[in-house]
This record gives structure tokens, C-alpha cells and sequence, in this order.
């Protein structure tokens, strides 16, 4: 059952307005701290909250036997009915493993809400992306044909950065697209005097929604079943070659899928398109047995041909790692201005 203004805050936090509707019945709030001051959580305390519990919060310290919570003046909170909760705890404790990366949302803690009715309430906060996410910006940036490689690259590298550091606890994330990659307002990067406008200028990618994700025993225990493409999670137009001819799941995957989103970012249109009449069958059928390749723009940099290439390999064990793919020259420092392609033209991976 999807909760419908049955909450309206937490212990520490107070609901704003409701923004969407999640997955698995749960509801996504924008809130606000109940107080500007940090909270602070006695350890000794019968207090539902514990050490453990909140091990992501910014800036945990000592004090007393106990340790402060500081939350910002806005956050996101995913919340559902404790029975609902399953992915949102798995979320949850995806985040755990990541704490401090710079590259991946922030998650403040977890808690639950005993309401008058006897129901229970388990909530999740989060860092809030002010700045929306890269699908909203790849379509409204420049009318939509695309980001300039400069913009490209500062993108690309974050989220690269938060792959690593993903693949390197064991972790792949499994449904990396535009919508899942959040921007965060840096009021630390400041525009140079007389440098054009840029996409990226002020902004920070982060990877979020890791509804989907699976830890190290999930992806070694996970087996595919027989021809059962029900049971395939994510994204069908991001979606690599072993996950749909296999079910085989990994960090190969977001590598793929990260090439995707370039593609995305460069000319403002999928990797892969739709054929009129086409059913989902088809769509799956074209990537996993027919080796169909994601279309390269044509005009941008060798470099950027290149990096594409090493993401858009169909062999997985052959894919470029993200500790790899960081050290690609693509990716270095580039002071040109360099503009997407105005036309949208593609060439063949070669």
C-alpha cells in the first residue's frame, strides 16, 4: 500500500512536500531538519537510534557517550510501511559501504516512525540534488543536442570515480542511466571571469537510486533462469550483452552502461533507439544475440571515440575496469571550450 500523508516527519526531520513515488510502494519527501541545530543522541539513550545505525551521518563525534547528527537545512527521505521496506533497507545498507566517497549521494541515517494507527514507518535521509539529475539537464541544456566533451568529461569522471569506488567494495550498481545520476550544487567552483557558460559549471555528479544494486553474495550466488527475462532488473536501454543473453551481472555492467550515458551526454540521444512497431523482445534481441553495437557520434574527439570503444566492448572480461577507464586520455585536463556536435551523426564502432 502506498502511503499517502500518513507521515509527516521523523524524530529529526519534518516533511516538506511529497515529489514522487518510488518503487516498491515507497513515497520520496522532500524535508527539512526539526531543528537548525544539531541533534544530538545520547549512545547510553533507550533511543531507537544507535551507533551503528546512523554510521553515514556528516560529522559524527563523541560527546558526553554520545555523538551529534548534522543534517542539512534540506534532504530527501525515501520512507515506506516496515513490510515494504525490504529495498529501502538494502538501499540503505548499500550506502553504508560508501561512506565519505565525494562521488555518491550522501545518506544521513535511517529511523523508524511508530504512527497513532500501529503502523511502522521505515525512513531513509539523503542528500538533497538541487541541481535535478543529468536527464532533466541533457535534455533542457542547449536545446538538447548535447553537451560540449568539456562538460562531458567533468561528468563522465565523477561518475567514474564513484563506479570505483563501488567495484572496488565488491559492489555493482546495475541500473547506472541520466535520471540516476544526481547534481549537487558546489558553491566551491566558482566560473572563471569571461569563461562561457557551461553545464557542468557549479555542479557536482553524484550517483544515486541504488534500488537495484547487489553486493559481493548477491551477484556470486545469483544464477540466470533458463530463458526468464521477467526476472531482469534495470534498465533495457542500458543494459549490457551478458545481462541479457546471461543474466550475468557485475561491474562490467555499469562499465557498459557508463558508456551509454556519454553517448547520451555528447548528442543528447540515447545510445540505442526504438524501431517503430519494435517490441521489448526485439529491443533486448538486438543488443544480446543480434550484436548490435550503441551508435558513436561522429564529429567528437578521437579520444572520446576511443574511450567509447573500450566501454562498448561485448566480451565483459575484455571491458575496461573503472580504475582503467580513469586514466584514459579522454579524461584529462582540457582549458578548450569544445561544443557538441550540432548535427547528430553517428559512425560505426570500429
Amino acid at each position: 500500500m502506498v502511503l499517502d500523508h500518513l507521515i509527516h516527519g521523523g524524530r529529526d526531520w519534518v516533511e516538506v512536500k511529497q515529489i514522487a513515488l518510488g518503487a516498491r510502494n515507497t513515497t520520496i519527501s522532500l524535508a527539512k531538519p526539526r531543528s537548525p541545530k544539531p541533534t544530538t543522541i545520547n549512545a547510553t539513550s533507550s533511543s531507537r537510534w544507535t551507533k551503528s545505525s546512523i554510521s553515514l551521518v556528516v560529522e559524527e563525534q563523541d560527546l558526553l557517550g554520545g555523538f551529534q547528527l548534522h543534517l542539512p537545512r534540506l534532504l530527501v527521505v525515501k520512507y515506506a510501511e516496515i513490510g515494504d521496506s525490504d529495498f529501502l533497507q538494502r538501499q540503505r545498507e548499500a550506502h553504508r559501504q560508501f561512506q565519505g566517497c565525494p562521488q555518491i549521494i550522501r545518506c544521513y541515517g535511517d529511523e523508524c516512525t511508530a504512527l497513532n494507527n500501529g503502523r511502522i514507518i521505515y525512513s531513509v535521509l539523503f542528500e538533497h540534488a538541487s541541481g535535478g539529475n543529468l536527464a532533466d539537464l541533457i535534455t533542457t541544456y542547449g536545446g538538447g543536442g548535447g553537451l560540449a566533451e568539456l562538460d562531458v568529461k567533468s561528468f563522465a569522471k565523477s561518475i567514474l570515480l564513484g563506479l570505483d569506488c563501488i567495484h572496488n567494495k565488491g559492489y555493482a550498481h546495475l541500473d547506472i542511466k541520466p535520471k540516476n545520476i544526481l547534481l549537487v550544487r558546489d558553491s566551491t567552483r566558482k566560473r572563471k571571469r569571461g569563461a562561457s557558460a557551461s553545464a557542468s559549471a557549479g555542479l557536482i555528479a553524484k550517483i544515486g537510486d541504488f534500488w537495484i544494486a547487489k553486493s559481493p553474495k548477491q551477484i556470486s550466488r545469483e544464477t540466470f533462469r533458463g530463458n526468464e527475462r521477467s526476472y531482469l532488473e534495470g534498465t533495457p536501454r542500458y543494459m549490457s550483452p551478458e545481462v541479457i543473453t546471461e543474466n550475468k551481472k557485475g561491474p562490467a555492467c555499469d562499465v557498459w552502461a557508463l558508456g551509454c550515458v556519454v553517448v547520451e551526454m555528447l548528442c543528447g540521444q540515447p545510445a540505442f533507439s526504438c524501431r517503430p512497431g519494435g517490441t521489448l523482445k526485439d529491443f533486448l534481441d538486438r543488443i544480446g544475440v543480434g550484436g548490435e553495437l550503441p551508435r558513436i557520434p561522429a564529429g567528437i574527439s578521437k579520444e572520446a571515440h576511443d574511450f567509447l570503444k573500450r566501454c562498448f566492448v561485448r566480451n565483459s572480461k575484455s571491458r575496461w575496469n573503472a580504475g582503467r577507464l580513469l586514466s584514459h586520455p579522454f579524461l584529462k585536463e582540457d582549458t578548450s571550450d569544445a561544443k557538441a556536435p550540432k548535427k547528430v551523426r553517428y559512425s560505426k564502432l570500429k
